[in-house]
C-alpha cells in the first residue's frame, strides 16, 4: 500500500476567527470566503495539506517538473504512472495497456485514482488521467490542478525523440496530432491554474512558473484595485477598504469620481508565452489572457471558460471572431464587427453581462445604466438580454442616447434590441450630457442610497468606464498581432503600428495595455473626426473644451469631447499620481481645460500620435477603397484609414481597427458610393446596399433587428437630471417591484 508522509497539518482555526470570517462573509462580495481563506492559507505555507497536481499531455515534462517543485517545497513527490499504477497493477503501464485495450485501460486508471489519497504532495498525473471524470473529481477534492500547456508541435517533437508514436486512446487511423488535440478538452475542463510552456523552455523555468502561479492562486489579496484619483498617502491598507475585481465590476465608478485600475498593474507575458499562443484559436487566446487578469477567487478558470465560450459562440458570424484582413500595401484591417450588433462593442458586451451576473450578490437587484454615442447601446441591450431567465429577473439595463445624435439605423437598432429587461431612452441633448449625467447619478449618494433602501436595487455601469469592458478589448489587439505572425507576415518580435478611431479612449487604451503586456506595438495612432479634441491634446498636451461644441458627423460613435478612459492613461504615465489626476480633472470640470507637464507630454508622445479626418475625406476614402478593392469601410474605419495614410511611415505593418460594419451607417455609405437613390427607411437602405453584392456582405444580425415591428417605440426625455432620475425610478418600480 502506498504510504505518503503528509505536510505538517494546518494550525487549527479558532472559533473566534471562524466567527469573524463568517460575519465578513455575510457583508462582502460573493467570493469573500475564498479570499479570506486564501489569505490566511498563504501566510502559513504554500500548499499546506493540499496537493499540487501537475496535468498535461505526454511529453509535457510533468514528472521532471514535479520532482523540481517537490524539491523546492521539500515535500513528497508522486508519479501516478510509476508510484501508483504500476504498484497497483504489478506490471508496467504498457503491459496493462496491451492486456486490456484502450477503453478498459482508461477505466482501470480511473479506479486506481479513486483508491489513491495523499496530502501535501506534488503529484504528476498521466496524460490520460483527465479523461476519467470520477477519478479527476476525486483528485481535485484535495488538490490544485496545474495544467502544463505545451504547444502540440513541441509535444510531437518530444515524443518523436522519445520514439513514442502511439499514446493511450489512439485508435488505428487517428493521427498522434489529432489525439493530442482531442485530449485538450479534458485538460481544460479540470485545471485550476494554467501554465504556458512554449518552445524548449527548461524544466527548472517551468517549475518556477508553477510555483509563482500557485502563489498567485493562493493569495488573492495582492490583486486589488485603486481609483485613478486616490493619493498614495490616503490609500488605506485596511482589509475592508480593498477593492477586488468583483467589486469594480459591480461598482463601475470609484466613490471619489475616479476610475478603477489594478494597483499592481497588468500582468506581463514573456515572448515565449506569446509565441505559444500563435497556433491558438481566438477563444483559447482569450482564456489565457483573461485568466492572468482575473483572479480565480473572483472567477474560477472553469467558469471563466464557460463565459468566454458563451460570449464568442454562434452569436459571431465569423469562426475566427476577430479576423485580420489585408487591405493594401502594409495596411491590415482588424474586423471587429462580426458580433450580433455589428460593432467592436460586442467583444466586451457579449461577455460582461455574464461576468456581472456571476460577481454580484444574489440578495440585491441591479439596474445597469449606460450612456451611448451610437454603438454601445445596442450592444449592451443585446448582451444583457442573453442572460439566463433567472438573472434577467434581478438584472435590468437602461440605455440613454442622444435622441438626435445617432444615425437612424443606430437608433432603430437600439430600439429593436429592447427586451423584457432592457430599455432605451432618447435624451434631447448630446452624448457628453448623457455620460456626465450618469457619472453624477453614480456619485449622488443620497439618490443611490434611496434606491437601495426603498427598492433593494443598486446601480451599476456598463460603459467603457467599467474595468471589465476593457479586458476583452486587450485580447483582440493581442490576437491581431499573433495572427500576422501566424500568417508569416512578420516574425514574432517585429513591431506593428495600430490605428484606431477614437472617442472615449477605451479601444486605444486597450491597445496600449496589450503593448504593456508584451505585444510589440510601436505606435498607437489616435484617429479623430472633426471633434478633434484628442488630436490637439496629443500634439500639444492641452486638453481644451472651451468654446468647443460637439459636431454631429458621419462617424457618431466618436462624436465625443470628454474622453473618459483618457483618465486611466494619464494615471498610468503619471506613475499613479492620483492627486495630479484629481487636479487635472477638477480643472477640466471647473475651467474647461488642463495642460500636461512637459515630461508627461513626452511620455505620452512615445506611445501616441494623432490626426483627424474631415467629413469629405471620410467619404472619399470609402469611395476610393471600394473602387480599388470592392471592400466597403464603415465611416469610423474610414476616419482611421485617412489618418493612417497621413501618419504611418511605412516601415512596419499597420493594423487599422475596423470598429463597425458599414451597415450601421448606410446613408453615409450610399452617399460615399454616389448612389443617387437613398431611401429613408433603414431596412430599404440595407437592401439597396445588398443588391451591389458588397464585401463584406450586409450584416445579418442588423437586418434581423430592423425587420422587427415596433422599432419606433421608445421613451424620450428632456436634458434634465431630475427627469432622468425619475425615469430610472419608474423603471425600477415596473421591473423589480
Amino acid at each position: 500500500m502506498l504510504h505518503v508522509v503528509p505536510y505538517q497539518p494546518l494550525r487549527l482555526i479558532t472559533q473566534n476567527s471562524l466567527t469573524s470570517m463568517c460575519f465578513k462573509l455575510m457583508l462582502s462580495r460573493p467570493v469573500a470566503f475564498a479570499q479570506i481563506w486564501k489569505s490566511w492559507f498563504s501566510s502559513h505555507s504554500l500548499v499546506g495539506n493540499k496537493n499540487i497536481i501537475l496535468m498535461g499531455p505526454p511529453g509535457a515534462g510533468k514528472t521532471t517538473v514535479g520532482r523540481i517543485v517537490g524539491q523546492k517545497l521539500d515535500c513528497p513527490v508522486i508519479d501516478i504512472d510509476d508510484d501508483v499504477l504500476e504498484t497497483t497493477w504489478n506490471m508496467s503501464v504498457s503491459e496493462k495497456l496491451q492486456e486490456v485495450g484502450n477503453e478498459q485501460f482508461l477505466e482501470e486508471e480511473g479506479k486506481a485514482l479513486l483508491k489513491f489519497s495523499a496530502s501535501g504532495s506534488v503529484i504528476s498525473l498521466t496524460g490520460s488521467n483527465p479523461m476519467h471524470s470520477a477519478g479527476m473529481q476525486h483528485m481535485k477534492k484535495n488538490g490544485i490542478v496545474v495544467y502544463l500547456d505545451v504547444p502540440t508541435t513541441v509535444i510531437m517533437s518530444r515524443l518523436k525523440s522519445m520514439k513514442v508514436d502511439r499514446i493511450v486512446g489512439q485508435s488505428p487511423g487517428i493521427s498522434l496530432k489529432d489525439i493530442l488535440q482531442f485530449r485538450k478538452q479534458f485538460y481544460k475542463r479540470w485545471y485550476d491554474i494554467h501554465v504556458l510552456c512554449g518552445g524548449d523552455i527548461a524544466a527548472e523555468v517551468v517549475a518556477e512558473k508553477v510555483l509563482d502561479a500557485v502563489k498567485r492562486y493562493q493569495n488573492s489579496e495582492l490583486e486589488t484595485f485603486i481609483s485613478t484619483r486616490s493619493s498614495r498617502s490616503g490609500r488605506s491598507m485596511e482589509k475592508d477598504s480593498r477593492k477586488y475585481f468583483s467589486d469594480v465590476v459591480t461598482e463601475g465608478l470609484a466613490p471619489d469620481g475616479g476610475l478603477f485600475v489594478p494597483e499592481r498593474g497588468l500582468p506581463e507575458f514573456t515572448a515565449g508565452e506569446w509565441q505559444s499562443l500563435i497556433e491558438a484559436t481566438y477563444i483559447e487566446r482569450a482564456q489565457v489572457i483573461l485568466e492572468r487578469c482575473v483572479h480565480p477567487a473572483d472567477i474560477p478558470a472553469s467558469k471563466l471558460a464557460e463565459i468566454i465560450g458563451t460570449a464568442y459562440g454562434e452569436n459571431f458570424t465569423c469562426s475566427k471572431i476577430a479576423p485580420v484582413r489585408h487591405l493594401a500595401g502594409n495596411q491590415f484591417l482588424l474586423e471587429l464587427f462580426h458580433g450580433p450588433t455589428a460593432s467592436f462593442k460586442d467583444f466586451a458586451l457579449q461577455m460582461v453581462p455574464h461576468i456581472f451576473a456571476y460577481c454580484i450578490p444574489r440578495s440585491c437587484n441591479y439596474l445597469v445604466l449606460v450612456a451611448t454615442s451610437g454603438d454601445t447601446g445596442s450592444a449592451v441591450l443585446d448582451g444583457f438580454s442573453r442572460l439566463h431567465d433567472t438573472d434577467k429577473q434581478r438584472i435590468a439595463v437602461m440605455n440613454f442616447f442622444p435622441e438626435d445624435g445617432v444615425s437612424p439605423i443606430q437608433k432603430s437598432q437600439m430600439i429593436g434590441c429592447q427586451k423584457e429587461n432592457a430599455w432605451s431612452v432618447g435624451v434631447k441633448s448630446d452624448f457628453d450630457f448623457c455620460q456626465t449625467a450618469i457619472k453624477q447619478i453614480f456619485t449622488n449618494s443620497d439618490y443611490t442610497g434611496f434606491l437601495t433602501v426603498e427598492y433593494g436595487t443598486a446601480l451599476a455601469a456598463a460603459n467603457s468606464i467599467n474595468w471589465a469592458r476593457l479586458l476583452p478589448q486587450i485580447v483582440y489587439h493581442a490576437s491581431a498581432y499573433l495572427d500576422l505572425v501566424h500568417q508569416d507576415i512578420i516574425p514574432f518580435g517585429s513591431p506593428v503600428d495600430v490605428c484606431i478611431p477614437t472617442g472615449n479612449f477605451g479601444n486605444i487604451l486597450a491597445a496600449l495595455y496589450a503593448k504593456m503586456m508584451g505585444i510589440p506595438i510601436r505606435k498607437c495612432i489616435c484617429a479623430s473626426n472633426e471633434n478633434n479634441v484628442l488630436t490637439d491634446f496629443v500634439r500639444t498636451g492641452v486638453y481644451d473644451l472651451r468654446g468647443r461644441k460637439l459636431i454631429p458627423t458621419f462617424s457618431p460613435a466618436v462624436d465625443i469631447l470628454k474622453s473618459s478612459n483618457l483618465e486611466r492613461y494619464l494615471h498610468l504615465i503619471a506613475n499613479e499620481d492620483g492627486q495630479l489626476v484629481t487636479q487635472l480633472y477638477n480643472q477640466l470640470e471647473n475651467q474647461g481645460h488642463f495642460q500636461l507637464r512637459k515630461d508627461l507630454l513626452e511620455k505620452l508622445q512615445q506611445d501616441l500620435v494623432a490626426g483627424w479626418c474631415s467629413e469629405e475625406d471620410c467619404l472619399a476614402a470609402i469611395h476610393s477603397v471600394y473602387s480599388t478593392t470592392g471592400y466597403i469601410l464603415d465611416t469610423h474605419t474610414a476616419v482611421a484609414k485617412v489618418v493612417a495614410d497621413r501618419l504611418q511611415d511605412r516601415t512596419c505593418p499597420i493594423i487599422i481597427s475596423s470598429t463597425a460594419h458599414y451597415s450601421k451607417c448606410a446613408p453615409a455609405i450610399l452617399r460615399a458610393l454616389r448612389i443617387a437613390e437613398i431611401k429613408q427607411n433603414p431596412l430599404s437602405q440595407l437592401h439597396l446596399l445588398s443588391s451591389y453584392s458588397p464585401l463584406p456582405p450586409v450584416h445579418w444580425g442588423l437586418l434581423e433587428t430592423l425587420k422587427k415591428k415596433g422599432n419606433e417605440d421608445h421613451q424620450v426625455c428632456a436634458a434634465d437630471m431630475g427627469m432622468l432620475m425619475s425615469r430610472i425610478e419608474t423603471l425600477i418600480q415596473n421591473h423589480f417591484m
